[in-house]
């Protein structure tokens, strides 16, 4: 199975991810040893830290595919980004300059702060439901808030966003806790993609082989089938095969044990 990866920081110099064009390159060989054959470049955008402007990240996405050509590495990129939710969101939309997951933009690929989920979420996030846009959440099994109260997540997902899971958070690189809150949310039906978030050749690889053959084992080969459709039909713009909204279910709480 050819594998489609949505969330990726392998564009070279231009956040926390590749370095450099060769660091860039040698990811990109990475990722195909992984089975990926599409990847959605997502650098950070207005996180606080970094600024990738939507013309800025189409023109340097264009140079990368053509080095990757050059190079004959069988890796298709597109541009994307992946938008910190701040209180300047909507301008940006407004002024153009945010790239979507599709061409028809319908998809958002939304960062959360990780200390936390904020006040103004779900409000923000229903407003870009009115709109006819559909936010992404990145990696919310390491949000503090979704770890302390995971039914801030299930009330996102019932109002109609996606997730997008780590491959290696499934797989234990974030820790045992990480781990076990991503198969908890893959088992109560709120998980719809995997990503690889992959900035390194460390602790933030690519790993979606991996991830992929995990969950075709534990929770069926039609599981994973429907996380790569998923992304597919993201990139495309296309509907994504929403979960029966009676099969998603609450991740069950940790019990309390009390010492006498």
């Amino acid at each position: 199975m050819k594998l489609i990866d949505l969330h990726c920081h392998i564009l070279p110099g231009v956040d926390d991810g590749a370095k450099d064009m060769q660091m860039a390159l040698d990811l990109a060989k990475a990722a195909v040893s992984e089975d990926i054959s599409h990847v959605l470049l997502t650098p950070h955008h207005m996180d606080g830290a970094y600024l990738n402007h939507r013309q800025d990240v189409i023109e340097q996405t264009a140079v990368f595919q053509q080095a990757l050509q050059m190079n004959q590495i069988p890796l298709t990129v597109f541009p994307g980004q992946e938008v910190h939710l701040t209180g300047q969101l909507p301008q940006a939309i407004v002024a153009g300059d945010v790239l979507f997951m599709d061409e028809s933009n319908r998809y958002l690929l939304i960062e959360l702060p990780h200390s936390g989920v904020p006040e103004y979420t779900n409000r923000m996030l229903f407003d870009l439901r009115a709109q006819g846009i559909t936010p992404v959440l990145a990696h919310p099994e390491r949000n503090a808030g979704f770890q302390k109260d995971p039914n801030k997540l299930y009330d996102l997902v019932k109002m109609g966003c996606l997730t997008q899971l780590t491959a290696s958070s499934y797989l234990g690189v974030f820790g045992s806790k990480v781990q076990q809150l991503t198969e908890k949310i893959v088992k109560a039906n709120q998980g719809y993609i995997f990503a690889s978030d992959a900035h390194n050749f460390e602790g933030r690889r690519f790993l979606m082989k991996e991830a992929f053959s995990k969950l075709a084992a534990e929770e069926g080969p039609d599981k994973a089938e429907l996380f790569n459709e998923n992304a597919k039909n993201i990139i495309n713009g296309d509907d994504v095969v929403q979960m029966n909204i009676k099969k998603i279910t609450k991740v069950p709480k940790k019990k309390r044990f009390w010492l006498f």
